[in-house]
């Protein structure tokens, strides 16, 4: 069997053997893996048609649906790149990404088009918008927004993929395939640039481990923005799988569909799975279901072991990733109930070290930073060469794994996270070295969180951090002063505002104010982890 090296081939090549298998499945309707390649291969067409540069970027501001897939492989299948927008990004949010990579072609519906119309003219590399759903013509979709959308030329969905068939640019497995924007310690998201070579490794890793087969049906719950959301469709499509795409509103939603579509894979976060697991389960769901694995953070015991009460004939796994190479860890099965806590070992095709500040390998149980090394270690961040000299990094000529004759140097991922490696290998995780907050599985930089507060001129000062959650992971927590000496609290109007300018996972569970100034650290900036402690020491004494 031909192996796959670029991201469209997980798609084309598995038309070529099994052409009538079903790719996708969203609601009543399905895709064949020969009916997506050759809408991958259209869309590929249409991109050259308009132009498109070799490494340009698209980015694709969908739920999650036939369109969005479709483009997601046609882009780097044309030699573009392609960026996944999470949906639940508010307008600013979306524009900043459009401009920090410099998009040049925007595919989204109507419907998220109207929200978007007041900030696109900020987006000065986008050229062309490819709306998708219910527009025939582009003409309608021009009079319909007018000149608010100035010089960009608006495409209909089925007239792109109407273009001529056009020979694409030159690709190989090293050229970027996209970039995944996560929460940066800056308040500002950071893109993560990966290979083809990365993204393929990471299906070839993750379907080997998982042991899927053609014969699997995958749930993709997870945003296809997330690195792991993403894998649900490269594993599957690997191996010929079928991935059935769910935007659920409730968690009921999810059980409903694994039980209609006969689901045998599962991936979710714990938020997720705390609600899953409180809920009555089908018994044809354990029936089908072979294997559930946790992402984004630590499954609580009890919650696990309520999932394996409702589903004992399923496999857990439990895993451990970073956006910045894709994936990295996995605890097989076997060994959950001897070590529930451990974050397992490398995936297959990576290497997992745990190292000191100098770069050299700790003992058994010292507590170091994980750093991940191979073939997944991606490309960067997008335009930032401080940030991506924080993370990438070059190892030590004599770190695990180097030999002192070779000569050209090494990059890895250093993640920030703080563990413990044991005697057999086995990896603990311990903390990050960051303020980031992992809520709902979603990583919140609570810069990010303070910007938009301030933004809304209702706070003086305000600093946000995380605090332990029974089922979020983290809760976001804001302590702010008043803006003026009237001495109201509008903590109701700004939780509206809130509501209005974030995602619903950023937007704070509590908001506290409080004299001011705020305490400063030696540096002069407000000191976050003083007033975080102080909130846990004095919650702590009222329970």
């Amino acid at each position: 069997m031909t192996e796959s090296t670029l991201l469209p081939e997980l798609i084309a090549l598995t038309a070529a053997r099994t052409p009538g298998a079903v790719a996708l499945t969203s609601g009543e309707s399905n895709l064949t893996y020969n009916e997506l390649s050759a809408k991958v291969r259209q869309f590929s067409s249409g991109l050259m048609q308009l132009g498109i540069a070799r490494g340009e970027r698209v980015a694709i501001y969908l739920e999650k649906r036939f369109e969005t897939v479709i483009a997601s492989f046609g882009a780097p299948a044309a030699g573009a790149a392609f960026v996944p927008v999470n949906p639940l990004l508010k307008p600013d949010q979306v524009a900043f990404i459009l401009r920090d990579c410099n998009v040049r072609v925007f595919v989204t519906s109507p419907e998220r088009l109207a929200l978007m119309t007041d900030v696109l003219a900020e987006c000065h590399d986008l050229r062309h918008v490819v709306v998708t759903d219910s527009v025939a013509h582009a003409g309608k979709v021009s009079s319909a927004y007018g000149s608010r959308l100035g010089p960009l030329a608006l495409i209909d969905w089925s007239d792109l993929l109407k273009s001529p068939t056009r020979a694409v640019h030159r690709v190989i497995d090293t050229d970027m395939a996209a970039i995944l924007y996560t929460s940066g310690s800056t308040g500002k998201p950071k893109g993560v640039v990966l290979s083809h070579r990365n993204m393929v490794t990471g299906a070839k890793s993750v379907a080997s481990y998982l042991e899927n087969d053609p014969e699997d049906t995958l749930l993709a719950a997870l945003p296809l923005s997330f690195d792991a959301g993403f894998s649900q469709l490269t594993t599957a499509f690997h191996v010929g799988a079928r991935v059935v795409l769910l935007n659920y509103l409730m968690p009921r939603d999810v059980l409903k569909s694994m039980e209609r579509e006969g689901v045998t894979g599962l991936t979710a976060v714990p938020p997720l799975y705390i609600q899953l697991s409180q809920l009555e389960w089908h018994e044809s769901i354990n029936d089908r279901l072979r294997y559930f694995a946790n992402t984004g953070g630590r499954m609580p015991g009890e919650t696990l072991a309520l999932l394996r009460q409702r589903v004992p004939k399923a496999k857990p796994f439990l895993m451990y990733g970073l956006t910045e190479a894709f994936r990295s860890t996995y605890l097989p099965p076997d060994e959950v109930d001897r070590r529930p806590d451990s974050i397992g070992k490398a995936i297959p095709n990576a290497e997992i070290l745990v190292l000191r500040e100098d770069g050299s390998a700790c003992s058994p149980e010292e507590p170091g930073e994980l750093v991940h090394r191979g073939a997944l270690v991606g490309l960067g961040y997008w335009n930032d060469s401080e940030k991506t000299a924080e993370r990438y990094k070059l190892l030590a000529a004599d770190a695990p794994g180097r030999q002192a004759g070779l000569q050209l140097p090494e990059y890895a991922v250093f993640s920030g996270d703080t563990v413990r490696m044991d005697a057999e290998g086995f990896l603990y995780f311990i903390g990050r070295r960051d303020e980031m907050i992992k809520t709902s599985g979603y990583r919140v930089s609570p810069t990010e969180v303070e910007e938009i507060l301030y933004a809304t001129q209702m706070v003086g000062e305000c600093v946000a951090f995380g605090v332990d959650h029974p089922t979020l992971g983290h809760a976001i927590h804001v302590i702010a002063t008043n803006k003026d000496s009237t001495g109201a609290e509008p903590i109701n109007s700004l939780m509206s505002e809130c509501r209005a300018r974030m995602p619903a996972y950023m937007v704070p569970t509590g908001i506290e104010f409080i004299a001011g100034p705020l305490p400063r650290n030696p540096n002069g900036k407000i000191d976050r982890k003083l007033l975080s402690a102080d909130w846990v020491e004095r919650h702590s004494r009222s329970r």
